[in-house]
């Protein structure tokens, strides 16, 4: 039988780890907490499971998912964030590949989003394949300031589970635009590090394009007023990227 890690990163994740951990407990053989210095209340949630809890100065996405890692010691690795949890059909699935010859094998879920209470299916954010467990030593996160990667080991074959991995992403539209604005501006810092200078039309035309894109072609209109505050919301993150982008 494979035995199981679950990683996860924390900052001030108060509202959040309790569920997150809750759901991974019954198919975790351990479960390890990377903390960047919470001042709220995540460490003594914490402390009411079976964790082990480290604490760690911010090194970036990369680096702090890359630590935790490293410091897990099952055969598998589960890597979630604080503010997803697993369906009980995705728990059912794991439970099952423990069971299993999973050499040389990772292995995906589908994200299924939480947007102020209500379930997301559309507007470009549904079925967001994520590959999230792996063979410890066989996987690293890479990638820029946005947007890490997994990368996994040459001639892995990834097999998808049942099950949907859930995401409660935002508790606000205001949340939401503030992390869009976060985001964006580590891309304009990595656009304009790269060179790139797009003129203004450029940020028009992308975020025109986004909303069109997200709200028509993928259906964001059938989530109602949540898909419209979404698709308008990103699309105003595009617009501020390429906006920071010329000024930096």
């Amino acid at each position: 039988m494979n035995t199981l890690s679950v990683v996860i990163i924390t900052f001030n994740e108060e509202r959040n780890i309790k569920r997150c951990l809750d759901s991974v407990a019954p198919v975790a053989d351990e479960i390890i907490v990377v903390d960047s210095h919470s001042t709220d209340a995540t460490e003594a949630i914490c402390d009411r499971y079976d964790v082990k809890f480290f604490t760690q100065d911010w090194i970036g996405y990369i680096g702090q998912k890359n630590l935790a890692n490293d410091l897990a010691t099952c055969d598998l690795i589960l890597s979630i964030d604080a503010d997803e949890a697993l369906s009980k059909e995705l728990a059912e699935s794991i439970q099952k590949i423990k069971n299993q010859d999973i050499e040389s094998k990772a292995f995906s879920m589908n994200r299924l989003m939480n947007y102020c209470g209500k379930w997301i299916r559309h507007c470009g954010w549904y079925p967001d394949t994520k590959v999230r467990i792996f063979r410890r030593g066989q996987a690293e996160w890479t990638g820029k300031k946005v947007h890490e990667t997994l990368s996994l080991a040459e001639n892995t074959q990834i097999v998808h589970l049942d099950g949907d991995l859930l995401h409660y992403s935002y508790y606000s539209p205001e949340e939401h635009r503030r992390r869009i604005e976060k985001y964006a501006l580590l891309s304009a810092e990595e656009m304009a590090e790269s060179g790139k200078r797009p003129n203004l039309a450029s940020a028009y035309l992308h975020a025109g394009w986004k909303f069109l894109r997200d709200y028509v072609f993928k259906a964001g209109f059938l989530d109602g007023g949540k898909g419209w505050t979404i698709c308008k919301t990103n699309a105003y993150g595009v617009w501020y990227k390429y906006k920071k982008a010329r000024v930096l």
